[in-house]
């Protein structure tokens, strides 16, 4: 799909020369790389939520800190907005680029700076990879607990822009529990350092603020993360179900027990099928669901909780259970779950992932939602969760060639989110906001709630300038969603932008 930019998102962009934005730069940054030219943009027009294309304007790669300043310096004085970009693999056309912006790719900033056993930190650029860290820790037996599926190739300051999860952030947290420090840009050109790597900072926490601000207050330069002692042992239990909702409520059942798993993941049989032809995992996919529970610590109490948890999915309806035998096969019982994305890939020209979070308790009701949007639509739904902590991943099957499948896939898409507010969870767990949710954020929010988060965004980046028409949706747009009352013809808050 290819999209302009929405202007009344955040507030109109004025228009740009490019050969005027691109002499500047040049003249200002002769050293660093500026990619102009179409073919050359072309790589750079979306991210992992490839429905959503834009071609930017100027592509930036830098290679130093003072290029990266004078670069915000230079669009701050100018007036064009900036998009910074990592990796590429968001899910949520959060580094979607501009047709009147520069895109600022970080992914030359790959050093890992230092690893210190003894404090268990490290200090890395924010081009890094995830899994890169782990490796370089694992020779003083540590590891980085934050494990998004796509760990081989997401890179940490995206992770930290998204506040990124993974299979094993129900004991171990988010990317938000695991980040001591950050050094930033902001878009004047500032240098600012938030957080410490003592485990409390004076002051408000600017830290927590700043992660998941999806690249809305600046652009991150450093990063110095937590580093965990590696599990003395790690046992897997993969129970198979002849009902989903049985599944969803031994989730809870599992929590209510006392036992906090390493992961405690679901599939459903859809996804189940998928990831069975792609990885082999060992999945029964004759299963209406499976659940993979993962319990880690000292060898005695691992084997106690296991026998713990058995006893619990047992008593919920499982129809079978097995117990990894050893280290290769846990990893293959894993290697399915973290390849469940590309292996529904293989099934449908094309999918929509969607990210939601809803209250354990939930899980059931809002399966049997999912379930219904899935047969009034008749697209195909595959269910993937990180279950312990109720973030669902519905990837809704279309196929782009056939007109009007895409909207359908968005308008089903947008359902579940709202589904997801309605059981009192969120429209995000850990992709963010970006292009693709803004309309559920009117949802999810009252004007009140908008206006604080626009308070904060100006304190930052008051010309809005940084990633505009993401996560933050105008009050304007949220009145033609019609998610927000109108007081005779009048928005609330008309200090806010309004286009």
């Amino acid at each position: 799909m290819n999209i302009l930019y929405d202007e009344h998102l955040d507030g109109p962009i004025a228009p740009q020369n490019k050969a005027d934005v691109l002499a500047d730069l040049s003249q200002a940054i002769p050293d660093m790389t500026l990619l102009h030219r179409e073919e050359d943009l072309r790589p750079f027009e979306c991210d992992g939520l490839s429905a959503y294309q834009v071609l930017p304007m100027l592509v930036a790669l830098p290679d130093s800190l003072d290029q990266v300043e004078t670069l915000m310096r230079r669009c701050h004085a100018m007036g064009v907005p900036v998009v910074t970009r990592g990796a590429g693999t968001g899910l949520s056309g959060g580094a979607l680029p501009l047709e009147q912006g520069v895109l600022l790719v970080m992914s030359r900033f790959q050093r890992i700076l230092a690893v210190d056993p003894e404090a268990r930190i490290a200090q890395v650029q924010p081009g890094v990879r995830n899994l890169a860290i782990s490796e370089a820790a694992a020779p003083h037996g540590l590891y980085y607990a934050p494990d998004p599926s796509s760990q081989i190739a997401c890179s940490i300051g995206g992770n930290v822009a998204e506040n990124a999860g993974g299979v094993h952030c129900l004991k171990y947290g988010l990317t938000v529990h695991n980040v001591l420090k950050v050094e930033v840009i902001t878009i004047e050109g500032e240098r600012m350092t938030l957080g410490a790597e003592s485990f409390d900072a004076p002051g408000f926490d600017l830290l927590a603020l700043f992660t998941g601000s999806e690249g809305m207050l600046g652009v991150i330069t450093e990063i110095t993360v937590k580093l965990l002692p590696k599990p003395e042992t790690a046992k897997v239990l993969m129970a198979s179900f002849d009902d989903v909702e049985k599944a969803g409520r031994a989730v809870g059942e599992i929590i209510a027990a006392g036992i906090i798993p390493g992961g405690l993941e679901m599939m459903d049989k859809l996804a189940i099928r998928a990831a069975e032809d792609f990885v082999k995992a060992g999945y029964p996919v004759g299963a209406e669901a499976i659940l993979l529970c993962e319990l880690d610590g000292v060898e005695a109490d691992v084997a106690d909780d296991c026998e713990t948890v058995r006893r619990v999915l047992e008593a919920a309806g499982a129809t079978d259970i097995q117990q990894a035998r050893d280290d290769a096969e846990r990893a293959r019982f894993w290697a399915g779950r973290k390849n469940a994305f590309p292996a529904v890939g293989r099934m449908s020209p094309d999918y929509y992932c969607m990210d939601g979070t809803i209250p354990r308790r939930e899980l059931p009701s809002v399966l049997k939602g999912i379930a219904r949007l899935s047969e009034e639509s008749g697209l195909r739904v595959a269910n993937v969760f990180h279950a312990g902590d109720g973030n669902m991943h519905p990837l809704i099957l279309f196929d782009a060639n056939q007109p009007g499948e895409l909207e359908l896939a968005e308008e089903v898409g947008g359902k579940i989110l709202e589904l997801c507010v309605a059981a009192g969870g969120s429209i995000t767990g850990e992709h963010g906001v970006g292009r693709e949710k803004i309309n559920q954020m009117c949802a999810q929010f009252q004007p009140d709630e908008i206006s604080a988060f626009h308070a904060v965004k100006a304190a930052f980046d008051e010309q809005r300038l940084l990633n505009p028409g993401k996560n933050i949706p105008t009050l304007q747009r949220c009145a033609e969603f019609g998610a927000m009352h109108v007081h005779n013809n009048e928005l609330p808050h008309p200090e806010l932008p309004r286009f």
